[in-house]
């Protein structure tokens, strides 16, 4: 049983983004680029499709959950009969590659937290090799590799494939996971400190928020949704994603079910002029630079869409072990809109 899309919530650092249920589930994460294989796609599918779960033991749902003010850093507390615990989830923003930060924090009392790992590499479909190295858990599977780092010990079940740590946690404990994707023929990633990385992503989500100029009505409102348009940035090129996520359908049970993890020049500029009304201007200037590079070349050429790279191929292809959210198959990757003439495009650009 799919949860439903709302109840999810939206983490990131600028170049890709993960989807956290209200079940403390990461059930959507592509890596290392939006447009990248996902390795967490129980949204789409089911619990073998790759998921990671962290939660108190027997808990289904969590009591509460918010933002903290004016960054991306998700609090999720859960009050059960022993205390009251606090998972905050966060992508830093990368100096290289991509890392994923759960701090757990005992916040009354004292409970039995359970973290369930469940990688599957290719939109879910590979199940990666995994071993011990100085203390942490390696997944490898093609070109993809991830670190998992705990300070739980963690042991791995060969029965669902998972990694699993059961631990306790009293008030004012805290105990961290990173989870840190590489390239798989590369030596082992730089290490963070989680609550180094949390404090900076704090502070920088906060500076950038501060240099909104709207003061009207619902600015908090108007906060967020900045903020959420600014995750869909992608850092290194300046190219704007129209969505974190591919083949969400546009009706329950239908097959309009479309990969929207690329750059759409028409919704690209109705971004901008948002962020642009709001003072964000160096957003603007990324991307009037990755336009440049983009679209170069013969301006009958110009396309409706192109990667977050300003790729413009983007062939489509559909996945037949992925169910679909809500079965709502098929489920796709690449867009073949890309060869679609829209003239009204040359107008917005």
């Amino acid at each position: 049983m799919n949860a439903r899309i709302e109840d999810y919530a939206l983490i990131g650092d600028e170049q890709t983004a993960a989807l956290v249920g209200l079940d403390g589930s990461i059930d959507w994460l592509c890596l290392p680029r939006f447009d990248s294989g996902a390795c967490f796609a129980r949204l789409l599918g089911d619990d073998d499709n790759g998921h990671w779960r962290i939660a108190p033991k027997g808990a289904h749902r969590c009591t509460r959950r918010a933002y903290r003010p004016d960054t991306l850093v998700l609090d999720t507390e859960w009050d059960t009969e022993d205390g009251t615990v606090r998972v905050t989830d966060l992508m830093p923003q990368r100096a290289r590659m991509p890392d994923v930060v759960r701090i757990v924090e005992g916040v009354s009392g004292r409970v039995t937290v359970h973290s369930t790992l469940r990688l599957r590499f290719d939109h879910g479909s590979i199940v990666p090799w995994m071993r011990r190295s100085d203390g942490h858990r390696v997944a490898v599977a093609g070109p993809d590799s991830t670190w998992l780092r705990t300070e739980p010990p963690v042991r791995t079940w060969g029965q669902d494939f998972g990694t699993h740590s059961e631990f306790t946690i009293g008030e004012g404990e805290r105990v961290a996971f990173v989870l840190t994707w590489h390239p798989s023929h590369e030596p082992r990633p730089r290490l963070i400190d989680p609550f180094e990385a949390l404090e900076s992503s704090v502070r920088d989500w906060r500076s950038w928020a501060g240099r909104c100029r709207y003061e009207g009505p619902y600015r908090d409102a108007v906060v967020r949704s900045l903020i959420t348009l600014k995750a869909l940035t992608y850092r290194p090129t300046g190219g704007i994603v129209a969505a974190a996520t591919t083949s969400l359908p546009e009706k329950l049970g239908g097959v309009r079910n479309w990969d929207y993890r690329y750059c759409w020049l028409r919704d690209s500029t109705l971004t901008l002029g948002t962020l642009l009304a709001a003072g964000y201007h160096e957003e603007a200037e990324a991307w009037r630079d990755w336009l440049l590079r983009a679209v170069a070349g013969s301006p009958e050429d110009l396309q409706i869409m192109y990667g977050v790279a300003g790729e413009r191929r983007l062939p489509e292809s559909e996945l037949p072990w992925l169910a679909g959210f809500a079965r709502s198959a098929p489920v796709r990757i690449g867009n073949s809109a890309v060869d679609q003439l829209q003239l009204d495009v040359y107008g917005e650009v």
